[in-house]
């Protein structure tokens, strides 16, 4: 078992610290780049080569696709009564308390702790959280509803025809196949990457309230991922995933859009730094429990 738990963390622990000593080294890295290059191509492409190279079971495909919905619901209730209760500006924080890390941390541990099924089921709980951060997590940053940014997201289309293609049991073309599954394969390397990155860059001004909100993410997370698997009946791998996903720390996607619409971005990026550096000290104890 420990040497399941090292084989899980150790790639995911080097591929962050390459990022991390990249930046304290004095080297460059162009974090806008490789973030729009990951979101608008790379994850993307691997969200449609995975699902049309693994044989994907449409009950579970559902199943999770409703969970994470689900964990996304109680997330803001709890999460947004908490905040209320402690005077806390709800568009600052709540996004990170709504949205875990399912992508830079996520994805990369669901495919090393449980194989292709596991990435399957973990990108079927990203889609969902993607696409309810760029509707609902901008709508409570900015203050109103916009899908201006959904549609102009290649995620949301790659959404949408992987859907199709699963739902009606068609093949793409070889050379679709082959090309989305080439350009996908960079993406779980390059999040790693860009999380160390962003943990080197990151600078924390508020650690008591930081460590406070990270402690309620990685928390609460794990509460109500092992809540709502028992409530669903989920079990094996779609229960470890939801538990998985659902612990994630403070996505980054936070921090992006405090830094768009002016909601304490220095403060936001404590909560992703802490969250993240947290996440990393129970994670033995995390994938001990899921596996």
């Amino acid at each position: 078992m420990l040497l399941n738990i090292l084989g899980v963390i150790a790639p995911v622990f080097i591929c962050a610290l390459l990022g991390y000593g990249w930046v304290k080294k004095g080297l460059a890295f162009d974090t806008p780049f490789v973030s729009r290059l990951v979101m608008e191509v790379g994850a993307p492409c691997l969200i449609f080569s995975t699902f049309m190279e693994i044989n994907v079971d449409m009950g579970a495909f559902k199943q999770m696709a409703l969970a994470a919905f689900a964990a996304m619901v109680v997330f803001a209730i709890i999460s947004g009564g908490v905040l209320h209760f402690a005077k806390l500006d709800q568009r600052t924080w709540l996004p990170g308390q709504i949205f875990p890390n399912t992508g830079n941390m996520g994805m990369p541990l669901c495919l090393l702790a449980f194989g292709n099924e596991g990435l399957s089921l973990g990108m079927t709980y990203f889609m969902v959280s993607t696409l309810f951060a760029l509707t609902l997590g901008m709508m409570i940053s900015s203050g109103k509803l916009s899908f201006k940014e959904l549609l102009r997201n290649p995620m949301f289309y790659s959404v949408i025809i992987t859907v199709i293609f699963l739902f009606t049991g068609m093949r793409p073309p070889q050379w679709l196949e082959n090309t989305t599954k080439l350009l996908g394969n960079f993406t779980i390397p390059l999040m790693l990457i860009a999380m160390g990155v962003s943990l080197a860059r990151f600078e924390i001004t508020s650690i008591r309230r930081s460590a406070a909100l990270s402690v309620l993410r990685l928390g609460m997370g794990f509460g109500v991922g092992v809540l709502l698997a028992n409530l669903l009946g989920l079990t094996g791998v779609a229960r470890g995933i939801m538990i998985l996903q659902s612990t994630m720390p403070v996505a980054v996607f936070s921090y992006l859009f405090a830094v768009r619409y002016n909601r304490s971005p220095e403060e936001v990026a404590g909560t992703v730094m802490i969250s993240t550096l947290l996440s990393f000290a129970t994670l033995p104890a995390l994938l001990w429990f899921v596996l």
